[in-house]
């Protein structure tokens, strides 16, 4: 091309979760039977939606309403009825249905939020980070992501005084990201931690936001909180969806809701920006949106949502049982979401750790991609070609330690037992083999 039409940050949109479905693809054609236990799809993993609301959704496709565009922002009664959900948290902060903006799910919202940011202004995330967010935020900057540490040794939980010190030295920071319960780790923050961040938001004239993606999929007694009911005055934009909690992946389905927006001037123009760039897509898919007054006002949802985290948690103690007194790893139970994540030890893993491979092709092309990888993703190459199991390297996810993450989504019970089984004795046989 006679100009470079490559945006700068280009470079920048990695999705390991995604990625490694290419190897394990051709390590499939090869004959090895594939455990997907890489990506959060419930409907993949076996789960099956109850019969009311998926009576609900096929009610709502006779509604010719249905077929058509529908507000920019999204369905005016489903906004109506999501506005009402915030303003009756105890003390939180109060919203209007014009506050809430529909997307075609949070893919497209995180492009969205992060794309119409100035380049200059760069938002504060976490490490280990989801990479959507960081991906996001490094493409529109065109620099590596900005992030703080989540910390191992304390369940994960952020490490604020990195939050602060960054957020006081680098004035190019302009947002604070939260993911609560957290994707990849499964923590679940704490009221007291999540108001310092919003405090130090607060010092320094900063604007939040919080992916609630999972945030009625909390369990071990943790507290479902929403970003209203803790950021106070702080300008903030909660991102919330239906894909993992009816669970609906397939619908594209996410919303924003906008909190303080006229506390700021500069913040109120950019979230008007965010719904220009709407405008220009006419609406987001309206079937979905439909669904959620119905859906959610049920008296059946409540126990719905429960019976999933109790779901969740027996899994959760599974998992720790699983890994418990392996001295190679560091293992925290999780608390939210259905992720675990498994982090080696310093100075466990070196490049002469090796899995068995009874297959003479898959084992020359595993030793083939584990040339010049990070240590984490050279045994997760490994685990695929020795066992069929697909993780995703922790270090994929913006992390300086090794480790890897899976799913608690397998639904039949004794496949579940065999995948926490043959990870820890593959992750023993492989520390043993060198």
């Amino acid at each position: 091309m006679r100009r470079n039409i490559v945006h700068a940050g280009a470079g920048s949109l990695s999705y390991e979760i995604r990625e490694i479905v290419i190897v394990a693809r051709e390590i499939q054609k090869m004959g090895r039977a594939i455990i997907w236990e890489n990506i959060g799809d419930p409907i993949e993993k076996g789960e099956v939606v109850p019969d009311w609301i998926r009576g609900i959704v096929h009610e709502t496709v006779d509604q010719p309403r249905s077929w058509g565009y529908c507000d920019t922002q999204g369905v005016l009664q489903t906004r109506e009825f999501l506005a009402e959900h915030v303003n009756a948290r105890p003390g939180g902060v109060q919203i209007t249905m014009d506050d809430i903006m529909f997307f075609n799910g949070l893919g497209d919202a995180v492009a969205k939020v992060y794309g119409f940011l100035r380049r200059e202004a760069r938002v504060l995330g976490p490490s280990p980070a989801y990479s959507t967010h960081s991906s996001a935020e490094a493409a529109h900057s065109g620099y590596n992501p900005l992030t703080y540490d989540l910390l191992p040794e304390r369940g994960w939980m952020p490490d604020v005084e990195d939050i602060r010190m960054k957020v006081k030295y680098n004035d190019a920071i302009a947002g604070i990201l939260l993911l609560s319960p957290d994707n990849p780790t499964g923590a679940v923050y704490p009221r007291e931690i999540l108001e310092e961040i919003a405090e130090i938001a607060r010092q320094h004239d900063l604007f939040i936001i919080a992916d609630e993606i999972y945030v009625h999929i909390v369990y071990n007694g943790s507290p479902r909180l929403h970003l209203s009911e803790w950021v106070g005055d702080v300008p903030a934009l909660a991102m919330r969806g239906i894909s993992k909690e009816y669970p609906w992946p397939g619908s594209r389905c996410g919303w924003l809701e906008v909190l303080n927006k006229k506390r700021d001037a500069n913040f109120a123009t950019y979230v008007d920006s965010l719904l220009a760039a709407k405008r220009l897509e006419v609406s987001s898919t309206t079937l979905p949106q439909m669904t959620i007054p119905r859906v959610m006002g049920d008296s059946r949802y409540p126990g719905h949502l429960l019976f999933r985290e109790k779901m969740f948690e027996t899994r959760a103690q599974e998992a720790h049982r699983a890994f418990a007194h392996c001295e190679h790893v560091v293992f925290n139970k999780p608390s939210g979401a259905f992720y675990c994540t498994v982090m080696f030890k310093p100075g466990v893993l070196n490049d002469r750790q090796t899995l068995p491979i009874d297959d003479r092709r898959i084992r020359t092309r595993i030793e083939e991609l584990v040339v010049n990888v990070a240590p984490d993703k050279r045994f997760v190459y490994y685990l695929m070609g020795s066992t069929g199991i697909v993780v995703v390297p922790l270090t994929g996810f913006q992390c300086s330690h090794d480790g890897f993450r899976f799913t608690l989504l397998e639904t039949d019970d004794a496949k579940r037992a065999w995948i926490l089984k043959t990870l820890r004795d593959s992750i023993e046989a492989y520390v043993a083999s060198a």
